[in-house]
């Protein structure tokens, strides 16, 4: 039963990505509208998540405010699921007008000198296509780690279709071994580190959005063991289907920063860049949902 489940899935989801593999552009924003309207007032997908994150992170917003907000969150989600399909069958000179990385030459120096650099980005805007315009205008080798789906014929569509330009597609198990096979050559690792963390022993605490707030260890542990230097990608959507990436440098030494410094400074800077546009991030996580109190041993940061 479970195969011919996952079999149906599949392919409605062909059916799905060939009918926007075929929309123009406009086409498609009309039927993320409807997507949008239909998430939020029909099937009210994580409605409550949503409300429960904006009133956290907004407490001193009225009411209509936070529903304007809403919205917006919801057609944020819409653009990129359907941006996201439209992305497997873009050109390269489409990923590079609509994905437009102001600043590749950044990462030159590094490149030159054979070293590695982590790239830090946040569920902000389509960080989908990050992995796409990466592989196509910067000299860096991408190597994007990500959750593989539990339909396994999907996922294997996905990754076939992310690789395509030449980036590396890496499961999130096998970071550590990833990390040491590409150790000699200069590889770019793309990481979105803003979800809650799966082990919370293991998590670095601090003030995110107001709320006390478990981090990912993983960017500081592996920019601290290899070194890396970190730059944080900051996606800014400057129309429907058109965003421009620039990179800032977070840290070139990370070894020099005293423990959970390089936390904090891409959390603060995920926290600004969800001020300048609230309705960018992806309101859906149930980012406050383990608690200090579940841990036996207080973490002090």
């Amino acid at each position: 039963m479970r195969l011919v489940a996952s079999a149906i899935y599949f392919a409605l989801f062909m059916v799905l990505l060939l009918l926007v593999a075929i929309m123009p552009w406009w086409l498609l924003y009309r039927f993320s509208d409807l997507a949008a309207f239909v998430l939020r007032r029909v099937m009210r997908y994580r409605l409550d998540v949503i409300r429960s994150n904006l009133r956290c992170a907004f407490p001193n917003s009225n009411t209509t405010t936070l529903r304007q907000m809403e919205a917006e969150a919801y057609r944020n989600l819409a653009d990129i699921a359907v941006e996201t399909l439209k992305g497997f069958t873009m050109t390269n000179r489409s990923i590079q007008r609509r994905h437009r990385v102001l600043n590749p030459e950044m990462l030159d120096r590094f490149f030159e000198q054979g070293q590695s650099v982590i790239g830090l980005t946040a569920h902000l805007n389509n960080w989908e296509w990050g992995a796409m315009s990466a592989a196509t205008q910067l000299r860096h080798t991408p190597i994007a780690f990500y959750t593989p789906l539990s339909n396994r014929l999907i996922d294997r569509v996905i990754k076939r279709h992310r690789s395509l330009r030449g980036t590396v597609i890496e499961p999130t198990t096998n970071t550590h071994s990833t990390f040491e096979r590409n150790k000699n050559r200069p590889c770019i690792y793309l990481l979105v580190a803003d979800q809650s963390p799966s082990n919370l022993e293991r998590a670095i605490w601090l003030n995110f959005l107001g709320q006390d707030t478990p981090c990912i260890h993983g960017p500081e542990k592996y920019a601290t063991l290899y070194n890396y230097p970190v730059v944080y990608i900051d996606i800014v959507r400057k129309r429907r289907g058109f965003y421009e990436i620039e990179l800032q440098e977070l840290c070139e030494q990370p070894k020099a920063l005293a423990p959970h410094e390089l936390t904090h400074l891409y959390m603060n800077r995920v926290e600004q860049a969800i001020h300048q546009s609230p309705s960018s991030w992806l309101w859906t996580h149930r980012r406050w949902k383990r608690r200090r109190e579940e841990l036996q041993t207080t973490t002090i940061c």
